[in-house]
């Protein structure tokens, strides 16, 4: 089924990635970590459908998504960094791999962190951060989305690393095996894997490697 929501806030997380809040349907529902299909209400982009994450609680009033924007080319994501307030988005049902299943480590590469930011969120709002640990890795510090946010309610256990750029504050490492075997002890946890596809399968064949069981390693790309 598909709904047309109005845009009302935009706001830049970093040098490319907006944070989009809309109207919410009513009774519309979805869990943290799930995505849906987004579209333009504007002529020749309404077909033009691509899944973005909802960063929003599903309590919130509003729904939010927090986006990646590419200006390679003229594609969905460089017209929605043209979109104001007032605008409109076409979404459908929401869908997703990703949930909750017990404390455990995150994984993020660049937009992947977007299904984990309402999770955490989730587990913040109601006390349950306890144990759990965000890994997450960018070219360059200027692409670390919400870092001060994740530092706040997870201090010693978020983990960022740069692979482009070495900084005071984060690691300057790819996420390898010795990277996992450097930062994590216990490997019969619950993972939670996102980002491009190459990473999201080969951190999982790693972590399958180091001990982690397939069915403990929640990903989506």
């Amino acid at each position: 089924m598909a709904y047309t929501v109005k845009i009302t806030n935009v706001l830049s997380l970093t040098h490319n990635v907006k944070q989009i809040t809309t109207e919410k349907p009513k009774d519309y529902q979805f869990t943290p970590g799930q995505a849906t299909e987004v579209a333009i209400n504007k002529k020749d982009w309404k077909e033009e459908k691509r899944p973005f994450t909802f960063t929003s609680l599903p309590e919130d009033e509003h729904l939010e998504f927090v986006i990646k924007t590419y200006h390679d080319h003229e594609g969905v994501t460089h017209e929605i960094d043209s979109l104001v307030e007032g605008d409109e988005l076409i979404i459908d049902d929401a869908w997703g791999a990703i949930e909750y299943k017990g404390t455990g480590t995150f994984i993020a590469g660049g937009a992947g962190i977007t299904p984990f930011i309402a999770i955490f969120r989730y587990l913040d709002k109601n006390n349950k951060i306890g144990e759990n640990k965000l890994i997450f890795s960018n070219k360059t510090g200027d692409d670390v989305i919400l870092e001060s946010y994740f530092n706040d309610i997870l201090g010693d256990n978020f983990i960022s690393t740069l692979t482009h750029q070495n900084i005071e504050g984060h690691d300057n490492e790819m996420v390898d095996m010795e990277f996992l075997n450097k930062h994590l002890e216990n490997f019969t946890q619950h993972f939670y894997v996102c980002g491009p596809d190459a990473m999201v399968k080969d951190v999982s064949k790693q972590l399958e490697m180091l001990g982690a069981s397939p069915d403990g390693i929640t990903f989506e790309n």
